[in-house]
């Protein structure tokens, strides 16, 4: 097939991926995002955004296809499920190659791949996933209704959905592996003053079973090592994400023990031209604000970057 030239090229469509487009694209570069799933990212996943300033009573699905049109209305190209077969950002060209054949190229390149849900790697986990384990309040909560569930995990994501998921299920237990929660405390206090939620502290789960889909849970009381078993309908886990950096460990990109993107001010990484953005950065805070901010820099910087060629 014919190759197709860019400007730049975003690989990862999520809100970092979508926000460098828009920048890009109204700076009247040439750009294309290409994703591996849908445009969105792990934003489509969210239930509601509540602290998007400027927006209220909105789904991450909403945000981020209003994101999208915005890019595409500047005239940002975009292609979604496309799988990456090679790509080649050592060179002053960049370029990529998809499995359809095609290949595009460019003067810069963003990575906005973003990242996945984190699995507790527990026995039984694979076996039962999308068979009773979620990691989607917003795609999975339905099918749960009338049911107890089980929420895994500590943090803001853990406890607001947890919160939602009670719309659904007639109860939802959280377990935590620690004494505390590292949640703001309005999602503490919003969690624990709903009575369908009850918590199971310093515990862990160490075993997933059932026949022909997930029946029961076994829990493992950390400080004292006693293991109990509790009959379940559904578990969701949210224990945070890992980068999707696949595509960059056999690249010159530096990374760092996490397999994280290293970058500096300007987003740039070790590599003159590629840029990165987003939750795959080595970084502590992540958020679709934070994400938002990455990806305006990065293309600010690789919008300077091509204008110097």
């Amino acid at each position: 097939m014919e190759n197709s030239n860019y400007d730049v090229i975003v690989l990862g469509g999520g809100p970092a991926g979508l926000t460098a487009g828009i920048y890009l694209a109204r700076a009247k570069a040439k750009a294309l995002i290409i994703d591996s799933g849908i445009i969105g990212g792990q934003t489509i996943l969210t239930h509601e955004i509540a602290n998007y300033p400027g927006i209220e009573n909105t789904s991450g699905y909403m945000l981020a296809n209003t994101m999208k049109k915005q890019a595409e209305s500047f005239g940002c190209t975009i292609k979604s499920n496309a799988k990456v077969e090679q790509l080649n950002i050592n060179d002053s060209e960049k370029s990529i190659r998809l499995s359809t054949g095609e290949v595009f190229t460019s003067k810069a390149i963003i990575l906005a791949t973003g990242g996945r849900s984190r699995m507790l790697g527990v026995k039984g986990e694979k076996q039962f996933k999308g068979m009773g384990i979620s990691y989607c309040a917003t795609c999975d909560g339905d099918f749960f209704t009338g049911k107890e569930i089980i929420v895994v995990g500590g943090g803001n994501s853990a406890l607001e959905e947890a919160v939602s998921l009670t719309k659904y299920a007639s109860k939802v237990t959280i377990i935590h592996q620690f004494d505390h929660f590292q949640a703001f405390q309005h999602a503490i206090d919003e969690a624990k003053a709903n009575k369908k939620i009850d918590f199971i502290m310093e515990s862990k789960i160490t075993e997933f079973r059932g026949e022909g889909g997930l029946r029961e849970v076994e829990i493992e009381h950390i400080p004292s090592g006693e293991k109990s078993t509790k009959a379940i309908d559904g578990v969701f886990i949210f224990i945070g994400y890992e980068a999707q950096t696949e595509l960059l460990h056999d690249s010159a990109v530096k990374l760092n023990e996490w397999k994280e993107v290293i970058v500096d001010a300007t987003m740039q990484t070790n590599i003159e031209g590629v840029y990165a953005a987003g939750d795959s950065l080595a970084k502590r805070y992540r958020q679709i604000t934070t994400a938002v901010a990455d990806g305006t820099i990065a293309a600010l910087s690789a919008i300077e970057y091509i204008n110097k060629k």
